[in-house]
C-alpha cells in the first residue's frame, strides 16, 4: 500500500508533459469548431438499439478522418477504432450510441422529431433521453486530443462506439463478436455517463460498486375469457395480474435482507381489448435490480414462486399458470476497480479545476452494461465515471433521464467529459512507466 501511495504521489507531483490549461483550451477550441455541431447532429438524429446504422457511420467517419484504424459492424452496429502508438498498456474508452423510444418535449431548438420502426416493426418516436449524444461527442473529442498528443504517451488506444446499452445487450454482443480477440485486449477500460441531477462539468469517480445488476422479466398471466357482465363464468387475468403487481413487492419487503437493496418494477401492463370483454391474457414487463449476486438470485427465483402462487389463489387452472420468461437482456452489478479509481480520482483532482472532482453519490439502482467489458473473468481493470450535465441554477426540478423533458447543457458536459477521459487515458498509459 505504501509503495502504491508513494508511486501515485510521485506521479502527481511530477511536471506533466502537457499543461492542463493548454489541454482545456484545446478542448474548448475543438468544441467551438467541431464538437458543438457534432452534438447537435447526433441529438437531432437519434436511433434505437441495434439500429444505430447512420450514427455508427458518422462516428466511424469522424474517427477515420482523425487517423484511427476503424472497423464497423462489430456486435451488429458497433464501431471499434485502434491507434497503436508504441510500447505500453492498452486503454479502451467506451461510448454508447443508442437512443430511446421517447417523444421529445424538451423545448430545445434542436429537439428530435425523429421516428424509427423498431425491431418488432412498430414505428416509434426516438430521442436521446439519456445523454448518449454527449458520450459520443466526447469520444470524438477525446480521440482528437489523444491523437494530437500522441508524442506524449505510449501504448495502444482502443475506442468503441457501443450499440444497444439501453436494452442491456450491446456490450455483450461486441464481446461475443470478438472484441477482445479481433482487437487489442485492454488492460484498462474507462468511460463516463452524463448525469442531469449533478452540476454541469462536475466529475465523479466512484470506488467499488457503481451500478446495480439489471434483469428483464416478462410474465404472461393467463385466465379464462368471458363477458364483462358475467365474470363468474371465467377467470379474469387483469385481476390476477393486478394482484401480482402488488404481491411482487412483498419479495423486496419480505424475502431479502432489509439491509440489502433490491427493486422490482413493473414497467408495462398490457391487457384487454374492449370495456365489456374479459380477455384471456395480461402481459407484464419487469425490470429487476440488485447489488448482490445472492440477492439477485433470490429476487428472480421468487418472481416465479409469487406469480404461480398468486394465480393459484385466484383460481387459475393448473394448465394456465403464468409463463415467466427471463430475457437475455441482463448485466451484473458494475464495480469499478477500486485501486484504479482511486488513482484516477487523485490524478483528475490534481489536473482539473479546483472543485471539479466531487464525491460520488448514488441516487438509484441504475444499471450499465459497461460491466460486461470489465467482468472479473476478463482481467480488465475498469473505471466508469459520471459527469454532471445541468447548470447549477437549473438543478431544481431537473427532468430525470428517460423523460421526454430530459436535457443537458452540452458544452460543459462534453468538455468536462473529454478532459476527464483524455487525462485519465494519459495517466493510465504512463502509470506503469
Amino acid at each position: 500500500m505504501k509503495k502504491t501511495l508513494l508511486a501515485t504521489a510521485l506521479f502527481l507531483t511530477a511536471t506533466p508533459a502537457v499543461s492542463s490549461d493548454d489541454l482545456r483550451a484545446a478542448i474548448q477550441a475543438d468544441y467551438d469548431a467541431n464538437l458543438e455541431q457534432l452534438f447537435v447532429h447526433l441529438h437531432e438524429n437519434p436511433e434505437l438499439s441495434f439500429q444505430e446504422t447512420e450514427t455508427a457511420k458518422r462516428i466511424a467517419s469522424e474517427l477515420t478522418a482523425l487517423g484511427y484504424d476503424v472497423t464497423t459492424q462489430v456486435g451488429r452496429t458497433g464501431v471499434v477504432a485502434v491507434l497503436e502508438n508504441g510500447e505500453g498498456p492498452t486503454v479502451l474508452i467506451r461510448a454508447d450510441m443508442d437512443a430511446l423510444p421517447v417523444d421529445e418535449r424538451s423545448g430545445l431548438p434542436y429537439a428530435s422529431t425523429a421516428t424509427q420502426v423498431n425491431l418488432v416493426g412498430k414505428e416509434m418516436p426516438v430521442m436521446h433521453a439519456c445523454g448518449h449524444d454527449v458520450h459520443m461527442t466526447s469520444l470524438v473529442g477525446t480521440a482528437r486530443q489523444l491523437m494530437r498528443l500522441k508524442d506524449d504517451w505510449s501504448g495502444t488506444l482502443v475506442l468503441i462506439g457501443q450499440p444497444a446499452e439501453e436494452i442491456i445487450s450491446g456490450a455483450k454482443a461486441m464481446i461475443e463478436d470478438g472484441l477482445y480477440e479481433r482487437f487489442p485486449k485492454p488492460d484498462y477500460a474507462i468511460g463516463f455517463h452524463v448525469w442531469s441531477p449533478v452540476e454541469a462539468g462536475k466529475v465523479m469517480v466512484p470506488g467499488g460498486l457503481a451500478y446495480s445488476s439489471s434483469d428483464s422479466v416478462d410474465i404472461t398471466v393467463r385466465g379464462v375469457g368471458t363477458h364483462g357482465a358475467a365474470p363468474h363464468m371465467g377467470v379474469d387475468p387483469i385481476l390476477v395480474a393486478s394482484a401480482l403487481v402488488v404481491n411482487l413487492q412483498s419479495i423486496v419487503s419480505r424475502s431479502i435482507n432489509p439491509l440489502q437493496p433490491g427493486v422490482i418494477t413493473v414497467g408495462s401492463f398490457q391487457a384487454g381489448t374492449k370495456n365489456n370483454i374479459i380477455g384471456d391474457t395480461a402481459e407484464l414487463k419487469l425490470t429487476v435490480r440488485s447489488d448482490d449476486p445472492d440477492v439477485r438470485t433470490t429476487l428472480l427465483d421468487s418472481i416465479d414462486r409469487v406469480a404461480r402462487g398468486t394465480a393459484i389463489a385466484y383460481g387459475v387452472p393448473d394448465d394456465l399458470l403464468p409463463v415467466v420468461t427471463r430475457l437475455p437482456r441482463s448485466t451484473p452489478p458494475m464495480k469499478n476497480d477500486r485501486e484504479t479509481a482511486d488513482f484516477l480520482r487523485s490524478h483528475l483532482r490534481g489536473n482539473m479545476p479546483d472543485g471539479a472532482v466531487i464525491e460520488a453519490a448514488r441516487s438509484g439502482m441504475g444499471a450499465e452494461d459497461f460491466a460486461e467489458l470489465i467482468s472479473p473473468d476478463l482481467g480488465v481493470k475498469g473505471v466508469y465515471m459520471a459527469v454532471g450535465g445541468t447548470p447549477a441554477d437549473e438543478l431544481d426540478g431537473v427532468a430525470s433521464h428517460h423523460s421526454p423533458f430530459f436535457k443537458v447543457s452540452p458544452e460543459p458536459s462534453v468538455t468536462a467529459g473529454t478532459e476527464a477521459m483524455t487525462l485519465s487515458a494519459m495517466a493510465l498509459f504512463k502509470r506503469e512507466q
